[in-house]
């Protein structure tokens, strides 16, 4: 810090700096100085000052006629050391434990592979009578509620799925349900899909940049899941995949 620099000052111009970095996003990875200012209340010599030192220590980066700013390779390395050191499952224990808690039933994550979804973390239900896949349980993102919760979150909307499920040879002319529904709703359901008399409930979870990375899901017989217990359940669900998400950095999570 300069001698003459206040530390009020200095503390300001970090935060300042730090809203021009949150100022992008997903789909926002490209701004002029006129978006910026649209998004920071910063006055345009203030923000250019602020910019060039961005630049100077590859924070953003800039090109073209009107000038546009991105992001640069120095948060690519912060995010790498950030991402390295995260556990999936470590991070989703508390979500699902309370989901556990609050529906006595089995509950799993599920990541996405390509057109597969994996189980990595599952908490049994301690009733005489339930259902569980175990981890390493391995389904296409086209069956299931598990699946289709991931399957509905993919791009934009239903050309952005189709593409998807098209380009991984994965079947979804007659979904069970409708994804368009799914994706509104924010889970999906499936009864007697994969295992007789099972019901299964589960939201997708987003990464940081807001892409659907999996899905949360409890899983339970149909004579303790009637529609109003599913519902309440649904809400569950979504809830703690929102919070699983923002965990893992997403600014986009429902």
């Amino acid at each position: 810090m300069a001698e003459t620099e206040k530390p009020g000052e200095s503390v300001r111009a970090v935060d300042r700096a730090l809203e021009i970095l949150l100022a992008f996003t997903a789909t926002d990875y490209e701004l002029t100085v006129g978006q910026l200012l649209k998004r920071v209340d910063l006055s345009r010599p203030t923000l250019y000052r602020l910019l060039y030192t961005l630049e100077q220590c590859g924070f953003v980066v800039s090109e073209g006629d009107p000038q546009k700013f991105r992001l640069g390779p120095s948060v690519g390395q912060l995010a790498h050391v950030w991402t390295s050191s995260l556990d999936l499952s470590a991070l989703a224990a508390l979500p699902m434990q309370r989901l556990r808690e609050q529906t006595g039933e089995t509950v799993a994550l599920f990541v996405l592979q390509g057109g597969d979804r994996l189980c990595i973390a599952e908490l049994p239900s301690p009733q005489p009578l339930s259902f569980k896949r175990g981890i390493g349980y391995r389904e296409r993102i086209s069956v299931g509620a598990s699946g289709r919760a991931i399957l509905a979150s993919i791009g934009q909307g239903d050309a952005d799925r189709r593409r998807y499920a098209a380009e991984r040879g994965l079947d979804i002319a007659r979904p069970a349900e409708d994804l368009d529904m799914v994706k509104r709703r924010g889970y999906a359901v499936s009864k007697d899909e994969l295992i007789q008399g099972a019901v299964a409930i589960a939201a997708p979870f987003f990464d940081r940049s807001g892409q659907v990375a999996g899905s949360l899901g409890v899983f339970g017989p149909g004579a303790r899941l009637p529609a109003d217990r599913i519902e309440e359940f649904g809400e569950m669900v979504v809830r703690e995949a929102a919070e699983l998400s923002r965990t893992l950095g997403s600014r986009t999570a429902p």
